[in-house]
């Protein structure tokens, strides 16, 4: 995860539809960014790896239930491209599957190297992925939330910490 420090480290969140976790993901980390003044040196953004909801809004439920925790969802769905991988610093899956195909649509081995696990990044819960919560009721959306939470509370810390990508900016 190199970064240049005048350009912003790019981090791309995938899930299955990009209607649920990924969305999340990214408005609970940009809240995070800002929270740290980090704003100028990341970039956020999310996708899919099914495009069958492209520019839709991420799903009701996941927007009511991450208002809730003062995150507002404004993002439009769409799928991964083979550009992600070249424009993004960093690509996170959020459960295997998601990163098995992930690895799948990398044009090469440097930029498959790019594609981490979200909870890799996690702080204090012990779970192994972020459940689609799409067919659940409220308690899969609010464990979700708790979920992303920590893991993008790691990630940022991953950023920051000496040597980081963010370290030299």
């Amino acid at each position: 995860m190199e970064q240049n420090p005048k350009k912003p480290y790019r981090i791309l969140f995938v899930c299955l539809g990009n209607i649920c976790r990924s969305p999340a993901a990214e408005g609970i980390m940009r809240q995070l960014v800002a929270d740290a003044g980090q704003e100028q040196a990341v970039c956020l953004d999310s996708a899919g790896t099914y495009g069958g909801h492209a520019g839709e809004l991420p799903d009701a439920r996941m927007r009511a239930h991450a208002a809730r925790r003062g995150y507002r969802l404004t993002h439009r769905s769409r799928p991964v491209t083979t550009d992600d991988f070249w424009a993004f610093d960093c690509i996170v899956g959020m459960d295997d599957m998601n990163v098995a195909n992930l690895r799948r649509l990398a044009p090469d081995v440097e930029t498959e190297r790019k594609v981490v696990r979200m909870t890799d990044f996690s702080l204090r819960l012990s779970v192994d992925h972020v459940p689609d919560p799409y067919y659940s009721g409220s308690d899969g959306f609010e464990q979700v939330l708790d979920i992303l939470e920590d893991a993008c509370a790691g990630l940022l810390q991953h950023l920051l910490a000496p040597g980081g990508p963010l370290s030299r900016i």
